[in-house]
């Protein structure tokens, strides 16, 4: 099993243009190097090219600031949802995964922070800006997470919808 791990790292960790040789050892075990071995025979190993992905640019509404009790201006400059994929599904097997929140300035002394999932309440208040969600159902869902002070709304992020994908157990 750990010389399948060390072969597995070799790899990963080797450059995309580098030849691979496959060859069995003296002690009869499967073996890879990117230099072909001395006096053993041996098979290169085609890669199949690299994946890569380039970054969706994602544009975000404005953050909602309640207009009650007199509130001119938005307590944090900067309050958005984090780690959630809108391109594509969120895969969570069983329904638990973590977001960040992204907050500037600083979350105030007396703010916490809470989740809003398909428009209710989700979850406890915390002053930790990385929130879990856990046995969240297969679909489509809507999640913002808000400011509040002594149970009241200081400010909430723009929405984020996004799919959870989960392995579906009969």
């Amino acid at each position: 099993m750990r010389s399948c791990l060390v072969c597995l790292l070799l790899l990963v960790s080797l450059p995309a243009f580098a030849q691979i040789y496959k060859y069995t050892d003296a002690d009869g075990n499967t073996a890879y190097s990117n230099e072909p071995p001395n006096g053993t025979a041996s098979e290169t190993v085609e890669l199949p090219p690299l994946n890569s992905v380039q970054p969706q640019p994602q544009t975000l509404p404005q953050a909602h600031v309640p207009r009650n009790k007199g509130v001119a201006a938005p307590a944090y400059d900067t309050l958005q949802l984090t780690d959630i994929p809108t391109a594509e599904a969120l895969r969570a097997n069983n329904g638990t995964f973590t977001v960040g929140v992204d907050l500037a300035p600083r979350l105030q002394p007396g703010h916490v922070l809470r989740l809003q999932l398909d428009g209710k309440p989700y979850g406890q208040p915390s002053n930790v800006p990385r929130l879990q969600l856990v046995n969240v159902d297969r679909g489509e869902h809507s999640l913002a997470v808000q400011v509040l002070s002594n149970g009241e709304l200081v400010q909430q992020s723009p929405t984020v919808t996004f799919t959870v994908q989960r392995v579906h157990v009969p």
